[in-house]
């Protein structure tokens, strides 16, 4: 299990360091990077540790895929708090890093987007809708590609990170496509900026949870003819 959990810790600190560090350079740099760069490099690093890290601790890297994940049975419900602990600490690792490593270029948080943290460019309920459906969706292509006994899971790293990139793609721009609770939290604990950050826990976790449990009664073999190609 240790290993396990030092594989979650530093796989989501790679990410969330990979990801939110390119939102903070491209603020910091007038925008050279861009949206379809930021999109990305969250969908290249994501399938990089998918690649490195799946076949040690599953790489989830987000605690509402561990939580999905758990409510379907399956991962062991006993050590969902210990993944997302996990997850969190080495979130908040990358968060405080990017904070030392930038804090000299700037004069205030707003500067390097609040460490990449995630906000709502319109209403909450937009936000929310759309962050459900974006989670929802990466639960969906993760079960399909990495879970369902007809999976080719030798590609389920390319779908999921191309899945990331996509969402973010059209996402980022209204919502900031979290799509992962210690992504939006993280920034946002060590940026002091909590402004709307109930909407990146809950409905990341209620649109995963929705799209396993989809997956589970619908989706997944339910005898082994059903699996037959």
């Amino acid at each position: 299990m240790n290993q396990k959990l030092f594989s979650e810790f530093i796989a989501t600190f790679i990410m969330v360091f990979v990801g939110c560090g390119a939102i903070v350079v491209d603020t910091i740099n007038g925008g050279v990077i861009g949206s379809v760069g930021i999109s990305l490099v969250f969908g290249f690093v994501v399938s990089s540790m998918i690649y490195t890290f799946g076949h040690i601790s599953g790489s989830h890297m987000n605690p509402a895929v561990t939580i999905a994940f758990a409510v379907i049975d399956e991962f062991d419900k006993k050590d969902v708090l210990k993944y997302v602990l996990a997850q969190l600490f080495g979130a908040i690792l990358a968060s405080l890093i990017l904070l030392f490593l930038f804090f000299e270029n700037v004069t205030s948080m707003k500067e390097m987007a609040y460490l990449g943290a995630t906000l709502p460019k319109g209403s909450w309920y937009q936000a929310f809708i759309l962050e459900y459906i974006l989670s929802f969706i990466l639960m969906i292509v993760i079960c399909g590609s990495a879970v369902h006994a007809k999976a080719i899971k030798s590609f389920a790293g390319l779908s999921i990170g191309l899945t990331i990139a996509f969402e973010a793609l059209f996402g980022g721009a209204i919502s900031g496509a979290s799509m992962n609770p210690v992504r939006s939290l993280a920034p946002a604990l060590v940026s002091g900026h909590f402004e709307s950050l109930w909407i990146y826990i809950m409905a990341t976790i209620l649109g995963a949870t929705s799209g396993s449990i989809v997956y589970k009664y619908i989706i997944k073999c339910k005898n082994s003819d059903e699996c037959l190609i």
